[in-house]
């Protein structure tokens, strides 16, 4: 009875064992069968809207003088006085030196009397020329003194030109010896004082006057950034901005932006063969003279308007193993698509997309480490910081060059 006993109670614990077990086994199936599906990554996506921009170009530059006049003597002399303060605004005809015009005074006073004399000459021979001649009839005097007298009278008038001529001379010298501003502008540093020796036409100049305002702007383009603005313009992709496209705006040594617009002239037919470039000349207005020539600035030339121009956050690309630029979109059934991307340049933030996205293409700008393409993925707008989302300036800021 006891034996029976003990072998019932064994297995009656085997039993409850087992009962145990697999009622664990159960709970596990359940608790796995019961797992939530796989968490779908959450993306900020902005929506592709074409829109009509003004594309500029950053192009650096140097100031240069609207005229510049050197200012030389133009008859020798020794210089009395210095009648001008440097680096003072002088106008056009104001003297600046004073040569001693005593030699070109007695010179003019010689050249007036020997006028004087050569016209008080001429009567007493036209009277005689013409007494001569009335005798030629009568046969009272010869050819020969006829023909001298007329002669005579031809060198009287012939003297009395030369010396009007020399009059003349000597009052342009006697002018000169009054050197004046040929232009109205800043006179720099004089190069001379009282009692310095000049000559005519010397090689270094007395001062300099150089006209402030207006103020050009020479700025370099190289020719392959001119070939591809024209063929922007060819395939439709660029149209003019009419007279607003040569208005161009200067950013100064510091950063500041000068505050007037200044007007694109030309640009140069000829390629520096140094640089590979044409030079693009901009007049500025400069009343208060806040530019001086010389001055390192930056244009920002427009080139024109794209009408259908997409622009994404530069953090929505990315590049490929090769280098290439890709972004990537969710398609209509909310799956990650990859695109590649042709980029023209950057725009603030932005890229310039040329092609390879269109109208109404979400593409993804945040949680791009989290997604791959074909992965499902829910979406939400994005907003950048510190901003309630508002669009974009249709004017495009100064732009850099894009791969």
């Amino acid at each position: 009875m006891q034996l029976i006993k003990k072998t019932t109670i064994k297995t009656f614990c085997l039993l409850v064992v087992t009962a145990g077990l697999l009622g664990l086994m159960l709970a596990s199936c359940q608790q796995k069968t019961a797992a939530p599906p796989p968490r779908t990554s959450e993306v900020s996506t902005i929506a592709v809207s074409p829109r009509s921009i003004v594309l500029t170009t950053e192009l650096p530059g140097r100031t240069s003088a609207y005229r510049v006049a050197e200012i030389r003597p133009q008859v020798n002399g020794i210089i009395l006085k210095r009648l001008f303060n440097e680096g003072t605004e002088v106008q056009a005809g104001q003297v600046l030196y004073q040569i001693d015009p005593a030699h070109f005074q007695a010179t003019l006073e010689n050249a007036k009397a020997a006028l004087g004399k050569a016209e008080g000459n001429r009567p007493a021979i036209r009277l005689r020329a013409e007494r001569l001649q009335e005798l030629i009839p009568d046969k009272a005097v010869s050819q020969q003194e006829v023909d001298d007298a007329a002669a005579a009278l031809k060198q009287a008038e012939a003297d009395i030109q030369f010396w009007r001529a020399m009059v003349t001379t000597a009052q342009i010298n006697l002018g000169y010896a009054r050197i004046t501003a040929p232009v109205t502008g800043r006179i720099g540093k004089s190069n001379v004082t009282e009692g310095a020796l000049v000559t005519a036409h010397q090689p270094l100049p007395l001062a300099t006057i150089q006209q402030l305002d207006p103020i050009y702007v020479d700025v370099p383009q190289s020719t392959s950034e001119l070939l591809r603005w024209k063929r922007r313009q060819q395939d439709g992709r660029l149209n003019p901005n009419g007279a607003r496209q040569k208005k161009v705006k200067l950013i100064l040594e510091d950063g500041s932006v000068y505050d007037r617009e200044g007007t694109l002239q030309f640009r140069d037919v000829t390629v520096d063969p140094s640089t590979g470039a044409v030079t693009l000349r901009v007049v500025f207005p400069n009343p208060e003279g806040t530019l001086l020539p010389g001055m390192f600035v930056r244009a920002v030339v427009q080139e024109g308007v794209q009408e259908q121009a997409i622009l994404i956050p530069q953090q929505a690309v990315s590049r490929d193993p090769k280098g290439n630029p890709t972004a990537l979109i969710v398609d209509g059934a909310g799956q990650v698509r990859q695109k590649p991307l042709v980029l023209d340049r950057a725009i603030e933030d932005q890229w310039l997309v040329i092609s390879g996205l269109a109208a109404g293409d979400r593409v993804i700008v945040e949680g791009l480490q989290k997604v791959r393409p074909g992965a499902a993925v829910k979406t939400v707008p994005f907003r950048e910081a510190g901003s309630a989302g508002a669009a974009p300036s249709p004017t495009s800021p100064p732009a850099r060059p894009g791969k």
